[in-house]
């Protein structure tokens, strides 16, 4: 059994003059992952592994989970792969992980995190808000052989509120 949790980035600032991945979080995204955090650390322990997304949106996200929950980012990676705003960079590294990571955890972007949740979840995914959550277990022994598994839950912050 394989487990992928992905949650996209929060809600992002557009009225700095700066690059894409350089673009903040807006006051909105810190409190919305933050709501989320809260959520997911009721449901299931934290994944052995953390990956993120080179942007800075996915990084501040990630890091501001972590700090909600109290825990450290000793086992928290970049990835350019995960870059990806339609999915099949990330389809591609989830399945070259290693063999003995059995879950891990996703910091990215739409429309590729609504996508994966569709092509590897059970449940239909309109669209994946910001700091929007999707767990999803997949029946495998190598992540090479990724295929669509179940939806064991979703987490939108709006319901939270």
């Amino acid at each position: 059994m394989r487990t992928i949790v992905l949650m996209r980035h929060g809600k992002s600032s557009r009225k700095h003059d700066v690059e894409d991945r350089e673009r903040p979080l807006k006051s909105r995204g810190l409190r919305d992952s933050e709501l989320v955090a809260k959520q997911l650390i009721r449901k299931v322990n934290l994944p052995e592994r953390i990956f993120f997304s080179p942007a800075k949106r996915a990084l501040n996200t990630c890091k501001n989970v972590l700090k909600t929950i109290q825990t450290s980012d000793k086992h928290v990676v970049v990835d350019e792969d995960l870059y990806d705003f339609h999915g099949e960079s990330v389809i591609n590294f989830l399945k070259k992980l290693p063999d003995d990571y059995h879950e891990v955890m996703i910091f990215g972007h739409n429309h590729a995190f609504t996508s994966i949740s569709n092509i590897f979840g059970d449940r239909l995914i309109e669209n994946l808000p910001t700091s929007g959550l999707v767990k999803i277990n997949i029946d495998i022994q190598n992540w090479k052989d990724s295929k669509q598994g179940t939806t064991e839950f979703i987490i939108i912050p709006k319901e939270l509120k």
